[in-house]
């Protein structure tokens, strides 16, 4: 119930070649069709134009953009690498046989599908030149015209172009790594959103500005990686800190490294140096911070205490409320 049409676009026959956009269009397929532990995620079809005896026409794509938003899939995704074009008139995405720039597929009747399908979650992605109005009604570029559960991003704005370095565009390389893990969060969930400020904080303000349109009630996630931290680990935060602004106390029980001298510290506690091991891990995606101690080991070696962080007690109240 997940599908995805994507579309990479290297040969054109009445205009100059790109370089990247077949690769960018297989990395996203790879990436797409199945979440990091293996399990199948999207069901992708790949359309690819190298060469003339590989080509994506523009009738052909059309009628694959029309079945992709057809149905009532759980999820349906576009995404296309390729010439994209800006006029009066709207913006365009050009296919192999496109003569001229209006002679692509108007960005206009992809959002049409896409406003009209059944799906529950629409999501466009693009990477070509003036991308960033995808998504704006043509005569009040202004305005937006986005169905419910409609997500658009594009790789620049409507006045930049889309660029290529290393023989592979600037923005899906970013997509493709935020998808790969990089904007995923703790419990390894990717949404639109953070694939976004993956994009956005890895783009400078005078880099091609990437574009993030979105009609959602909740974000989907686009795919799952193997979480930073164990989710049973992670559950025990409301544990350990009951309320909000709690300290743990430590003590050197906690601590099962001890200092080469013996020093006359209490010996380890097994279950404190368990609870302290799940601390730590907390620690290391930066839910919990030792007070006034450099590190868990000074803390616990001192009798100092931890609390959360910001991000922590964020997770503590989704863990309180079971959203986690």
């Amino acid at each position: 119930m997940r599908k995805a049409l994507v579309v990479g676009i290297n040969y054109y026959r009445h205009g100059s070649p790109l370089h990247g956009c077949v690769d960018d269009a297989h990395g996203v397929k790879s990436v797409l069709e199945r979440h990091s532990d293996g399990t199948v995620n999207f069901g992708v079809k790949l359309l690819t134009g190298t060469g003339a005896t590989d080509e994506v026409a523009k009738s052909h794509l059309r009628g694959q953009i029309q079945e992709l938003f057809s149905g009532d899939s759980e999820t349906a995704l576009f995404y296309f690498a390729g010439h994209g074009h800006i006029e009066a008139t709207g913006g365009y995405l050009l296919c192999t046989d496109s003569r001229s720039g209006d002679e692509g597929i108007a960005l206009h009747d992809v959002l049409v599908f896409a406003n009209q399908s059944g799906a529950q979650n629409k999501v466009i992605i693009l990477d070509s030149c003036h991308s960033g109005i995808a998504g704006a009604n043509p005569t009040i570029p202004s305005t937006a015209e986005l169905s419910d559960g409609l997500t658009i991003l594009t790789a620049s704005t409507a006045e930049q172009y889309a660029t290529e370095q290393n023989g592979a565009g600037v923005f899906t390389t970013l997509l493709i790594d935020a998808l790969s893990g990089a904007a995923s969060n703790l419990v390894g969930d990717i949404t639109p959103g953070s694939v976004y400020a993956h994009i956005d904080q890895s783009l400078g303000p005078w880099d091609q500005r990437p574009v993030f349109k979105t009609n959602v009630k909740r974000f989907i996630s686009l795919r799952k990686v193997q979480p930073p931290i164990d989710l049973g680990d992670l559950q025990r935060i409301a544990e350990l800190f009951p309320t909000p602004g709690f300290e743990f106390p430590l003590d050197p029980s906690f601590e099962p490294e001890r200092p080469v001298v013996d020093t006359g510290l209490p010996a380890p506690n097994p279950l404190n140096t368990a609870k302290f091991a799940i601390l730590q891990k907390l620690n290391r995606v930066n839910l919990v911070v030792p007070v006034d101690a450099p590190h868990m080991w000074h803390a616990a070696m001192e009798r100092k205490t931890c609390k959360l962080t910001v991000l922590g007690e964020h997770y503590r109240r989704l863990v309180q409320r079971n959203r986690i």
